[in-house]
This record gives structure tokens, C-alpha cells and sequence, in this order.
């Protein structure tokens, strides 16, 4: 979404606990509002880490931190028996905390959450404060956008440009963009397209455009 950032997509109302949460707490905040996860805050809004169900389910598995540490299973199968004694946020809170700044390309909150380790993302600003989350479905809602909202905006950011004059016709149909015309260069060709396909909210694009002049084949590229 070439343009645009974080804080266009992000959510702004988000459930925070703070360090000194209880545990019971936490877990009926997290139930109460169908959570995976919730940030942990200071009282200046500062985002200190995020707690996700996943750190609460020692407290199961090693039933309350009365059992002796595991002596197989390494290091993480020790910091889930410690997390097992735990009474509150900070005691299960991941710390540091991946996140976005507000004012970063949505780009990069794709890249953050693409290989689906993570369900979402906290979003701070300058001052390291909370703004939002951003999640799988904030960054997808952008295939939402209505084909002539995508037809307008190639229409004026692609084939109004140089590389593109009015020999070139558009026609979105559930988000899949035809393109039809006659370019002079093959070059001009692949620019059309390549800068249509990054407009927001496009499925597909097929490209029927022809050229006059191979000039990739002329310089060799």
C-alpha cells in the first residue's frame, strides 16, 4: 500500500494492562474481550511488553510452580516452569516487544506479521507511547476497496502519468484490473503494470497491453 502508513490501518482502541495486573485478572481480561494477547503499559502509556495466552498456560502445565524445574526440554521448558509461579503481568510479560512505529510504511507491518509468527503488532509513536494495534485483518481489510475506488486511483496515479498516456484502458471487476491499449515501448509496458499492481486493494492484473518497440531487447536488458 504504497503511501500509506501504520496509523491509516491500525486499531486505535486497545485493551492494556499494566504491570501489577493480577493474574486472574489478566486472564479475565484476555476471556472477556477474546484476546490472544494484550500490551502491558506504564502509567505514562509506555509500551513495556505484551502477554499473550501462550504465557499463561504454564501456570497449568506445571501446576502453579509447585513441581521441581524440568530437568529435560532446555532452556524454554525452564522459563515456562518459572513463568508457572506467576502472580502478575510482569511476572509473564515478554519483554522487549516487537513493534511499529505509527508513522512507518504499512509495508513494514506486512513484513512484521507475513511470516505468521506474530497475530499482531503494538504500535507506538515518537515517545515510545501505545497508539494502536495492527493486525492480520487491518492490513487485509484493504481488499474491501471498491473497484472504482482502485479504477479512480490508476486512472489518475498510473495512466495519467508520463509513462502511461491515454492509449491505455482500465476496467476493475472484483478487484482484478484489465489493462488494454498500445504503448510505444515495451519498457512503458512494464512500467504500466508494475505501478498498477501496487495500487491498494488490487486482486489481479491482467495485462493486455501491446507494444510498438522491443527497446529491453535493443539495450540488452
Amino acid at each position: 500500500m504504497p503511501g500509506s502508513r501504520v496509523a491509516d490501518v491500525m486499531t486505535r482502541t486497545v485493551i492494556t494492562v499494566v504491570v501489577d495486573t493480577p493474574f486472574k485478572d489478566l486472564v479475565a481480561t484476555m476471556i472477556g474481550h477474546s484476546l490472544d494477547a494484550v500490551p502491558v503499559i506504564d502509567s505514562y502509556g509506555r509500551l513495556l511488553g505484551v502477554v499473550a495466552d501462550v504465557d499463561l498456560l504454564p501456570k497449568l502445565e506445571f501446576h502453579c510452580g509447585a513441581e521441581l524445574p524440568p530437568l529435560l526440554g532446555g532452556l524454554r521448558a525452564r522459563a515456562r516452569w518459572r513463568k508457572a509461579a506467576a502472580l502478575t503481568a510482569a511476572d509473564v510479560m515478554t519483554t522487549p516487544t516487537i513493534g511499529v512505529r505509527d508513522d512507518a510504511p504499512v509495508e513494514d507491518a506486512v513484513r512484521g506479521l507475513a511470516n505468521g509468527q506474530l497475530r499482531r503488532l503494538c504500535v507506538v509513536d515518537a515517545a515510545d507511547r501505545l497508539v494502536g494495534v495492527v493486525t492480520h485483518l487491518d492490513l487485509l481489510g484493504v481488499f474491501l476497496r471498491s473497484d472504482v475506488a482502485i479504477e479512480d486511483d490508476i486512472e489518475r496515479q498510473v495512466i495519467g502519468s508520463p509513462c502511461s498516456p491515454d492509449t491505455v484502458t482500465v476496467r476493475v471487476a472484483d478487484g482484478v484490473v484489465t489493462l488494454d491499449g498500445r504503448l510505444r515501448l515495451r519498457i512503458m509496458v512494464e512500467r504500466t503494470v508494475r505501478l498498477t499492481s501496487a495500487v491498494p486493494g488490487i486482486v489481479a492484473v491482467r495485462n493486455h497491453l501491446r507494444f510498438d518497440v522491443d527497446d529491453l531487447m535493443i539495450t540488452g536488458f
